[in-house]
């Protein structure tokens, strides 16, 4: 994402399950690559420790049975018009999930230099 801190942007966060495949490979891990290779500024994958969605099962790393599908978060985050245009291909990815948009505010601390 270019532009100076203080940029308006928009937030996508798409949460799905762990064990959601895409092509024999986790979903979350697809959506990280296709917005790398979509030039996107930033996106980041959080597991989750417990959560439930459209199933209504509650899944827990607690529950032994239940460890195998923890929620995923994945977060992404640029121009809201660069994030729009990535939606068709989190459309075609998500079975089962959902995709929450928000506004935010970009603050951008660039790198300490190499002699502090």
């Amino acid at each position: 994402m270019t532009g100076p801190s203080g940029t308006d942007a928009l937030r996508a966060t798409v949460f799905v399950g762990e064990s959601d495949l895409w092509h024999h490979r986790p979903v979350y891990s697809e959506i990280v690559h296709r917005a790398h290779r979509a030039g996107l500024a930033g996106a980041s994958v959080f597991r989750g420790i417990e959560g439930f969605g459209a199933s209504s099962l509650i899944h827990t790393q607690r529950l032994l049975s239940m460890s195998e599908d923890l929620p995923v978060a994945v977060v992404i985050v640029d121009t809201a018009d660069r994030i729009r245009a990535f939606l068709p291909q989190l459309g075609e990815l998500i079975t089962e999930g959902v995709v929450t948009l928000d506004a935010c505010e970009v603050i951008h601390y660039p790198a300490a230099p190499p002699d502090r």
